[in-house]
């Protein structure tokens, strides 16, 4: 009797080693299992373009400055129809013109300390023709070429064109397609590098564009809009997580 209790005992405390090293196995391929699907692996990627503007907004001041109000508005006002008459005969049509309204500033004598006094010496008039087209590149030359209404007696200043790119809201999709594949070939490339495989995307998460000169490495946490330049270069950022299989 005391053989078969031993023997029993002996049976019984097998099965329950087994019986752990089964359980072990078990849980230990769950948790496994487990903490693998809950890996994920984030990546940043990104999509450059070259463009190039196609409206340019430009703007011409003229100033006329006398001791009656009367004669600087009558300089003003032969001086504006030359300009556009100007920018026509460059090829600029005059629906492209707008004139704004026109800015006084009253001239006042200065004391001895250089402070303003309540006498008026004279007044300043200041208004701006404004063109807004298409022809990004003849804009951009007359532009160049506007100080030749100095030579006909035109206070003019030429101030910087600013050029634009109009189709921005249609080229983002496309870039943000493409910086997306960008994000899951360096995924691929980094899960593949450990032995392993990318699966569903986790979240993502789109960058700010950034326009800027054609060429150039300036960068902003807002985002950058160069208006300065006719060619430029858009660059889009998405940053994506995936899991890990």
């Amino acid at each position: 009797m005391a053989v078969e209790r031993n023997t029993y005992w002996l049976n019984a405390g097998v099965a329950l080693a087994i019986g752990l090293v089964l359980s072990s196995i078990i849980f230990g391929w769950f948790y496994s299992k487990t903490r693998k699907g809950d890996e994920a692996i984030t990546v940043t990627g990104s999509a450059k373009k070259r463009i190039k503007s196609d409206l340019v907004v430009w703007s011409a001041g003229v100033s006329a400055q006398s001791a009656q109000l009367t004669d600087a508005y009558r300089q003003l006002s032969e001086s504006v129809p030359r300009i556009k008459q100007y920018l026509v005969s460059k090829g600029i049509p005059e629906d492209q013109m707008t004139v704004s309204s026109i800015t006084t500033t009253t001239l006042k004598k200065q004391d001895s300390n250089g402070n303003d006094t309540s006498e008026i010496t004279g007044y300043t008039l200041r208004q701006e023709v404004e063109v807004r087209s298409k022809d990004v590149d003849k804009v951009a030359q007359i532009a160049r070429e506007a100080t030749e209404l100095i030579n006909q007696g035109i206070l003019v200043e030429s101030n910087p064109p600013r050029f634009y790119y109009t189709l921005i809201g249609d080229l983002k999709i496309e870039m943000l397609g493409e910086a997306a594949k960008d994000a899951k070939l360096r995924a691929e490339k980094i899960a593949a590098s450990t032995g392993n495989s990318i699966g569903a995307v986790r979240s993502a998460r789109m960058g700010v564009l950034q326009i800027t000169a054609a060429d150039s490495t300036e960068v902003s946490d807002s985002g950058i809009y160069d208006t300065g330049t006719i060619d430029k270069d858009m660059t889009a950022v998405v940053n994506v997580s995936f899991a890990v299989d």
